[in-house]
């Protein structure tokens, strides 16, 4: 039974058009595994399987891997499983480690890299989805979880910069000049 009584929000009915998902990202076929900026992304959940609200992403950060500087107008959280990163924000670095949680609001300037001789591994939480289809657009596609993404050469690399810079408006993402 609902209250409908004013100042009371109910809750909508059960939507059975929505399925349970299970990710099991070292085992699905399914899952695409992509290589980005050096690192190798898995979207366990998409804005699909989320009714939009959220997307999930399994990273695998090599040492020195990690995005270039930049900022986008939606949420995002990172919870390092294994390893760590040393998180910039708005010019300040904090080193996360395996356990911790470090949260990015909307629109603040920040990037991260390992800075350890060892892999880091995270999950990335964007709020609402959508960040998962920019990887998408700009990746390419890795065999495994793990599997490192090919080292590009320097043209490979004004190409990709090129391609990413000319989809990030589109995907509601700035990427900045290095600090």
């Amino acid at each position: 039974m609902s209250d409908t009584s004013p100042g009371i929000a109910t809750i909508p009915p059960d939507d059975p058009q929505r399925r349970l998902t299970v990710a099991r990202p070292n085992d699905d076929d399914n899952l695409v595994h992509l290589g980005v900026v050096g690192d190798t992304y898995t979207t366990l959940l998409s804005g699909v399987d989320t009714g939009g609200q959220y997307c999930l992403i399994d990273m695998y950060v090599p040492p020195g891997g990690g995005p270039p500087p930049h900022r986008h107008d939606f949420e995002e959280s990172f919870t390092v499983l294994e390893g760590e990163i040393e998180a910039t924000f708005r010019g300040t670095k904090s080193v996360v480690r395996a356990g911790e949680t470090v949260h990015i609001p909307a629109n603040a300037p920040h990037f991260f890299r390992n800075a350890s001789d060892a892999p880091a591994r995270l999950l990335c939480i964007c709020s609402p989805a959508g960040q998962e289809k920019f990887f998408e657009e700009i990746g390419v596609p890795v065999a495994t979880r793990i599997t490192p993404p090919p080292k590009p050469d320097e043209a490979a690399v004004a190409k990709f910069r090129a391609k990413a810079e000319a989809l990030a408006p589109k995907y509601k993402t700035e990427l900045l000049k290095p600090g």
